[in-house]
């Protein structure tokens, strides 16, 4: 292996208060095929901790003949789409790829990348492995729905003049969600070539969840309004065809029930609420008929068919309200 090649690559890594999930990326990073010198690795410590500063000191004395790994704390804002922005920003080859803190990328994964990058694309996406259980939970299999995903930042590769042409992430997405999909638009309305890079690949094991995450995660979909209001022709035809009835029809029934009981019309109120437990009860029965069968999945399946519905349209309303009135 050659420690003096020219610089080809540059990884850009965010990490958000997860120092063993980055340590363990580094380590793949560590066992890449591509010689040392040809690489350098960009660690965008999204919550400065002295505990990621370990893992990056420790993954430099565990590479003594390169690549460089290069630690940069992100203070003056926050989010995966400005930590990225950092990193490539400082990057200094001419392709950036990009990954996570809690994936493990595969030892051939750059010399792929760069193999089909070498082939005139703009960008290229590769691909990503998500063990599951033979019975996954539902929010597994959420999490799984990235690996169909056509391009994510888990496991993509750009040219660095590309992004100064299109400026990059845009911040505005400040959690892990749809980020990923705007630069990839973005780049297809420019014109851009994004191939495939099948052989790219990085494995994204799964991460113990608290009980009914799904509830929090509702707050994404800010996001998806923002991603309709930037590309609304490409999220119609890649991401998803109309809104969700079933959840426009759960949370009204909901509110009518609400506004019967203030009104004192106990029977429409009793009437409305029957229909929104059978409509919630099918929600429920459909997540819980294809995931696991256990008593904690039911549980926080029970738990979050109550809440995401109306939680997901409020979201709708606010994303509507702070980036447009329009709806996905």
């Amino acid at each position: 292996m050659n420690a003096n090649a020219p610089l080809r690559i540059s990884v850009v890594v965010p990490t958000y208060q997860r120092p063993d999930l980055l340590e363990r990326c580094l380590g793949a990073l560590a066992r890449q095929t591509l010689e040392p010198g040809a690489f350098e690795i960009i660690v965008c410590d999204d919550g400065p901790s002295s505990q990621a500063r370990e893992a990056v000191q420790k993954a430099r004395a565990a590479m003594p003949h390169g690549p460089n790994v290069l630690y940069l704390e992100i203070a003056d804002t926050q989010g995966p789409a400005a930590a990225r922005n950092r990193g490539w920003q400082r990057a200094c080859a001419p392709v950036v790829a990009f990954t996570d803190d809690d994936t493990v990328p595969d030892a051939a994964w750059l010399a792929e990348g760069l193999e089909v990058m070498g082939t005139g694309a703009d960008a290229a996406a590769g691909r990503i492995l998500m063990p599951l259980p033979e019975r996954p939970s539902d929010i597994e299999l959420d999490a799984a729905g990235l690996t169909r995903a056509e391009f994510v930042t888990a496991n993509c590769f750009v040219r660095r003049d590309v992004l100064e042409a299109v400026k990059g992430f845009d911040e505005r997405f400040g959690m892990a969600w749809r980020e990923d999909s705007d630069l990839h638009f973005t780049l297809l309305e420019g014109g851009c070539v994004v191939a495939r890079a099948p052989r790219a690949v990085v494995v994204h094991p799964l991460r113990e969840t608290r009980f009914a995450a799904g509830i929090g995660m509702q707050k994404k979909v800010l996001f998806d309004v923002l991603l309709f209001c930037k590309h609304p022709r490409l999220y119609r035809e890649r991401i998803r065809q109309g809104p969700p009835w079933l959840y426009v029809l759960i949370s009204g029934l909901l509110l009518l029930t609400l506004l019967f009981a203030l009104a004192g019309r106990s029977g429409l109120a009793a009437f409305t609420l029957a229909g929104w437990g059978l409509a919630t009860v099918s929600f429920f029965l459909r997540r819980l008929s294809v995931s696991a069968l256990t008593v904690r999945n039911a549980a926080e399946l029970f738990v979050t068919s109550l809440f995401i519905p109306p939680l997901s349209l409020f979201w709708r309303l606010v994303g509507a309200r702070r980036f447009g009135p329009r709806f996905p």
